[in-house]
């Protein structure tokens, strides 16, 4: 059995990054909660994926901005359709592509902003190692 993983990092804006990765990125909201031992928060993925990304929120804490901006998430999409498509949700969502830092990702991908300064890259490539 593989491992599931869950990336989680906290914001000073929830809302924004829901939009941002829900309405942007097209993940689902699998849950959330208000006030648990503190913290608002939300888990998003796809229902059936071995992955989700979890935004807490800590009321009366500033956690700031990210650290540099090369810290990506990126999403490979080999499918020309379905990487269009999904470029194509972004920008219906309002959000607009930003340049690479570095400019490896500008080649095959489109790289994204959310409201905290982390990168998404959508990658038009296959995930080759």
């Amino acid at each position: 059995m593989l491992p599931k993983l869950r990336v989680a990092r906290p914001t000073d804006q929830l809302a924004a990054v829901l939009h941002f990765y829900r309405d942007g990125l097209g993940l689902v909201e699998l849950a959330s909660f208000v006030a648990h031992n503190g913290f608002d928060g939300i888990m998003l993925g796809h229902p059936h994926a071995p992955y989700h990304l979890e935004f807490t929120h800590q009321p009366g804490h500033t956690v700031g901005r990210a650290p540099t901006a090369d810290n990506l998430l990126v999403f490979y999409l080999p499918d020309a359709t379905e990487w269009q498509a999904a470029v194509q949700r972004m920008q219906t969502a309002g959000l607009a592509p930003v340049p690479s830092y570095n400019p490896y990702w500008d080649q095959a991908g489109v790289t994204f902003e959310d409201p905290d300064g982390y990168r998404v890259v959508l990658q038009h490539a296959p995930w080759e190692l």
